[in-house]
């Protein structure tokens, strides 16, 4: 061969197998881009504002709790009790008041209200009984979007060893003052800020005698047609100071099967695998992500079931109306503080004192519940009637969606049908639809909504439609 054809031959070659390799780049760019890890960038304003809550202030709020004795729901509630500072009655008033005040100071930002009614008799509950839920309510500034809500919840209410006893000591400080402190102290920072959506700061009562004030709020939720979106419950968020604790760590606990799902619906789901994808679970997830983004200091431990063996919370009075719910605890409780007579005994300290609550563990779950509000209010609404076409055989996935209110562009996530979180990601913008290289048998998908900001809704999980 003559050396100027060998020449031409090798340029070829190497030309050939540069543009091959551009070709492999490009493609590894492409394949990298779409399965890029979800990552959340932080907002700015909601770091500063969560930044804002007060190891000490909770503290405060805890020990004004404490200071009334004992709040068990069935405790005094008439004005010498309440001109005393003792029962619940006292309790009630006392945080209606806080409301009030954080209100005033940010120029009458939040509607302060209660949700009273008379409970009848019942196994824990001896004559009826007046039970009222406090809240305070931020409402939305987006037309669009105002009616959204987003809800975080603790009990006020406290008990001892025996769930009559209303005259020895139930302090509550962890059980459940610190749920009440985070719900309070979310509302103290967020009702600085303004959200296209509705935050709602709850406080229930009637916990301890069977979940009676959330299972009221929750129905009149339902009753009145809220678009709830989230309901974030803290019960026992201490940190206990006991050796085995880990304060690095919040356990999130999430339903798996919706409380409210039908005969059919269970078997679309069984099918489909989607054991794992209720919309509990997605905030679940949603709650995790945030922690990644915003916190260091304290890890969402996600907890697939519903709660803890032999106990329940309020979060399920909300599951049971069709809410997505959600419950953090602290990582490892003692139960020596829980639901005790305050009493030393052969050694042992029981009670539920201030003395045991970490506040600067029970500031940063705080922390963790006002980013996940703030994130969720900030965020468009989540697409609606998401779809996954299975009308022919075939490997690839396209995805359907109607648009959200607030949305810039969308974000299809997914996940092997095994991960317990989401692991992959690409962006949709200028569309309504996705097409992916991706065999829908062997993933679980996902669509949310972002808005210019970059503020993600909850992830949809599509259903499949012939």
């Amino acid at each position: 061969m003559p050396k100027s054809s060998l020449r031409t031959l090798r340029l070829l070659t190497f030309s050939a197998g540069l543009f091959l390799a551009l070709k492999i780049g490009q493609l590894v760019a492409l394949s990298t881009a779409q399965e890029a890890e979800p990552k959340s960038a932080a907002d700015p304003q909601i770091t500063s504002a969560i930044h804002q809550g007060s190891a000490d202030h909770i503290r405060q709020t805890i020990e004004k709790l404490v200071s009334f004795g004992n709040r068990s729901t069935i405790s005094a509630q008439d004005n010498e009790a309440g001109k005393a500072g003792k029962g619940i009655g006292a309790a009630r008033d006392w945080i209606k008041s806080e409301f009030e005040r954080y209100s005033k100071e940010c120029g009458g930002c939040l509607e302060v209200k209660t949700d009273s009614f008379l409970e009848q008799p019942a196994d824990r509950i001896k004559v009826p009984t007046q039970i009222t839920n406090v809240y305070a309510v931020l409402r939305g500034t987006d037309p669009k979007q105002a009616d959204r809500i987003v809800l975080v919840t603790g009990h006020y209410d406290s008990r001892n060893s025996d769930t009559f006893n209303v005259t020895d000591a139930a302090p509550g400080a962890n059980d459940d003052g610190s749920g009440t402190a985070v719900s309070l102290e979310c509302a103290r920072v967020l009702s600085k800020m303004k959200f296209p959506a509705t935050i709602i700061f709850l406080t229930v009562a009637g916990e301890e005698q069977g979940l009676n004030g959330s299972k009221h709020f929750a129905g009149m939720a339902k009753q009145q047609g809220w678009k709830l979106e989230a309901v974030l419950n803290n019960d026992i968020v201490g940190g206990d100071r006991n050796p085995q604790q880990d304060a690095g760590i919040v356990r999130v606990f999430s339903e798996g099967l919706p409380n409210v799902a039908t005969e059919l619906e269970i078997r679309r789901i069984r099918t489909l695998g989607g054991e794992s994808d209720s919309p509990s679970r997605e905030l679940a997830r949603y709650v995790a992500e945030v922690g990644r983004v915003y916190l260091g200091s304290v890890k969402p431990m996600l907890v697939f079931r519903l709660d803890r063996f032999l106990r329940g919370g309020d979060h399920y009075s909300f599951n049971q109306q069709g809410f997505a719910g959600v419950r953090f605890t602290e990582f490892r409780e003692d139960y020596n503080h829980q639901h005790q007579n305050v009493r030393i005994e052969n050694g042992i300290e029981y009670g539920d004192l201030p003395k045991f609550v970490n506040f600067d563990y029970v500031a940063d779950v705080a922390r963790l519940n006002a980013a996940t509000l703030a994130s969720l209010a900030s965020a468009p609404a989540p697409p609606s009637k998401v779809k996954m076409l299975t009308k022919e055989l075939e490997n690839d996935t396209h995805l359907t969606w109607e648009p959200a209110a607030g949305a810039a562009n969308y974000e299809v996530v997914w996940r092997a049908t095994s991960s317990p979180d989401w692991e992959h990601v690409q962006t949709i913008t200028g569309a309504n639809s996705a097409a992916l290289k991706i065999s829908k048998d062997n993933v679980i998908f996902g669509v949310r909504a972002v808005d210019a900001a970059g503020h993600r809704s909850l992830p949809v999980v599509p259903e499949p439609e012939r």
